[in-house]
């Protein structure tokens, strides 16, 4: 008889939490799981939108896409672009991040107005950046070939050299994914006990650099480690710069994946491998962000 209470109470337990998670799962399968195994499936296949049958090719989406010129030179634009994104956006967000956290104390005012100048890259919309990015690197009106010329410089073909396309577009998207760096590491900043310092100082390590690396670094690690996948998320993702200044071009010198992807879906129609670049680009991003979280979790101290 007593066990009967106990039964209910459990089972009373268990529909109340079906009923507050059964929304959100199934939300979370009817939009991230069941598409992804759509796509996944029509990558075997030689689907197009608009038609009323396909045939399953198997492997020959992937065996296009890894044995065209076109599609290794996509796949290594994204990974190029993304390791030069990545390091540099998350380094220099935490050294603005820094910056600013120490001038907080002697000037408020004027570290709050640099916050909002770096944060504006993130509000803004970036195809319309992307408008006035072309007009400051244009060939013979941008203010950038200007300031080379006066500096004694020759003047470059920043979007339409293909030496050069891919480190402008990498170059953009640093500046744009800084100011998004720079307020989490702030965040980060804030949190850290200023008693760490202080014994930190009785220890020995009283420069900054000491200060840095005992205290300020080890103490950032979760920060650290969200900020580098996010980064490495929308790195991966690039579309909006590529399809508004150079749509992949020239020769395909600055084609990334996602673009390609969108050529080839939406363009080209052919939903079948579109699904596959699309499945390509998944399998890259779940590989980083696995090799991250292997890597410098390990290093991350959780308070």
């Amino acid at each position: 008889m007593a066990l009967l209470p106990r039964m209910s109470i459990e089972r009373r337990e268990a529909l109340t939490t079906a009923w507050l998670t059964g929304p959100g799962i199934g939300v979370l399968v009817l939009f991230i799981f069941v598409p992804v195994a759509v796509v996944t499936f029509l990558s075997f296949t030689d689907y197009q939108f608009g038609a009323s049958s396909f045939n399953w090719i198997g492997f020959d989406n992937y065996a296009k896409m890894f044995g065209s010129r076109i599609g290794r030179r996509a796949m290594v634009n994204t990974l190029i672009y993304v390791s030069i994104v990545i390091p540099f956006s998350v380094g220099f967000g935490l050294l603005v991040a820094m910056g600013l956290h120490r001038m907080v104390n002697w000037a408020p005012r004027f570290a709050s107005a640099l916050r909002t100048v770096y944060f504006l890259p993130v509000t803004a919309t970036l195809v319309a950046m992307s408008v006035a990015w072309q007009m400051v690197l244009h060939p013979s009106l941008g203010v950038v070939n200007h300031m080379l010329a006066a500096l004694g410089g020759a003047p470059e073909n920043w979007l339409s050299d293909r030496g050069l396309v891919l480190y402008t577009l990498a170059m953009i998207g640093i500046w744009q994914t800084i100011g998004y760096n720079m307020v989490l590491f702030l965040a980060g900043l804030v949190a850290i006990p200023n008693d760490l310092y202080e014994a930190a100082e009785v220890d020995g390590a009283g420069d900054p650099w000491s200060r840095f690396w005992t205290v300020t670094w080890p103490m950032l690690g979760p920060t650290t480690l969200f900020v580098m996948v996010v980064t490495a998320s929308n790195a991966f993702r690039v579309y909006e710069t590529v399809a508004t200044l150079t749509k992949g071009g020239p020769a395909y010198a600055s084609d990334t994946l996602v673009y390609a992807l969108y050529r080839e879906g939406f363009v080209y129609f052919k939903a079948g491998y579109a699904s596959a670049i699309t499945v390509v680009l998944f399998v890259f991003l779940l590989i980083l962000t696995f090799a991250q979280f292997r890597i410098v979790e390990r290093k991350v101290h959780y308070r």
